[in-house]
């Protein structure tokens, strides 16, 4: 069914304004706009609505009953495009995004489903690189934001905190310490590790947490991905000291996590955009939801 609503607009209008001339005035058209329009709706219906002589105007008994409806009906048209026009950017785009690896392993995809549930027509470019690329590709406007490892960053730079993520030892279900629920950095000593290479933002931050502990441990192999230190671990190769994000639950089933204690280390995960951006509505939806679960997480 067709519906008139340039019919029911001049109807309405004639009603608020009392006169022809005061509705196509109202609606910025001619009298005679006004009066073909009444009359297509009128004919539609198969009723008069307002009858009108050279000298006055009023509402049959129909037109009486119908004006309360047509109002509501315009209001709900009305609000549903505001509705539309407001949000209806933030449901379509694209969205570009870094992030440094062990985020994209088990604490972005729960957020991401939820955001392509929810905007089910966007697509989301994910840019995974070491923490001192991920603050480049921000910079260089190659992505709207991403999630880094806290630590000082450039000026132009703003951080929100979202999670904290502790290191562990992760080894081969064989390994001396497999049994171990936690152990101390210190025990570490005795063991060649698989350890985060100097371009990784997780060895920068071990290395301060170590030194202040006095602490020296064995590095056999260096990796600049925690993933991969983790498939070297599952084929036996050592054990490893990684982010506990960096671990998929049930990915790899002979792989055994270990705590780290005496010290604690964790490493912050935190939010960065420039601070004059300004998101697309797209990214903003996204942004809003990392943002949202932290709360919830807190």
């Amino acid at each position: 069914m067709k519906i008139d609503t340039l019919g029911v607009q001049a109807f309405v209008a004639i009603a608020d304004r009392g006169s022809f001339q005061g509705a196509a005035d109202s609606l910025h058209v001619t009298q005679t706009a006004i009066t073909q329009r009444l009359r297509k709706l009128e004919t539609y219906l198969g009723v008069t609505l307002i009858e009108r002589t050279t000298r006055s105007m009023a509402l049959t008994e129909i037109g009486r009953s119908f004006l309360p409806q047509a109002r509501r009906l315009l209001g709900e048209l009305a609000d549903a495009l505001v509705e539309i026009r407001e949000t209806g950017v933030a449901r379509r785009g694209d969205v570009s995004i870094a992030c440094v690896p062990t985020v994209g392993v088990q604490y972005l995809p729960r957020i991401l489903q939820a955001y392509a549930a929810r905007y089910p027509h966007n697509r989301i470019k994910i840019l995974d690189h070491a923490s001192s690329a991920v603050e480049e590709a921000v910079l260089r406007r190659e992505v709207e934001f991403g999630i880094n490892i806290a630590g000082e960053h450039h000026p132009d730079l703003v951080s929100v905190p979202l999670t904290e993520d502790r290191y562990v030892l992760i080894c081969h279900e064989d390994h001396p310490l497999a049994k171990r629920r936690r152990i101390a950095w210190q025990q570490l000593q005795s063991y060649p590790l698989i350890f985060a290479g100097e371009v990784s933002g997780n060895r920068a931050l071990l290395d301060v947490a170590l030194e202040k502990s006095e602490l020296a441990l064995r590095s056999f192999y260096e990796v600049q991905r925690s993933s991969t230190a983790v498939g070297l671990v599952a084929q036996g190769v050592g054990a490893a000291v990684v982010p506990a994000l960096a671990i998929q639950k049930g990915a790899y089933p002979t792989v055994r996590t270990v705590e780290l204690t005496h010290p604690v280390v964790s490493r912050t995960l935190v939010l960065v955009a420039r601070k004059t951006a300004q998101l697309s509505p797209a990214a903003q939806a996204l942004y809003d939801m990392i943002l949202e679960q932290a709360t919830l997480k807190a």
